[in-house]
């Protein structure tokens, strides 16, 4: 899904995915939504060996 960025009131960097409808789903912080990418490898990074 797409994310689109925003920020907190405090100022933190955060994520939010949104359905069909532009309702919020999920909003996560870019902290914790980078360290989750960076965990998870792509389907590239799966093929080489």
């Amino acid at each position: 899904m797409k994310r689109t960025t925003h920020r907190s009131a405090s100022g933190k960097k955060l994520y939010a995915v949104r359905d069909k409808k532009g309702r919020f789903v999920d909003i996560q912080s870019y902290k914790r939504a980078h360290s989750a990418d960076m965990r998870k490898k792509s389907k590239g990074e799966k093929r080489k060996k």
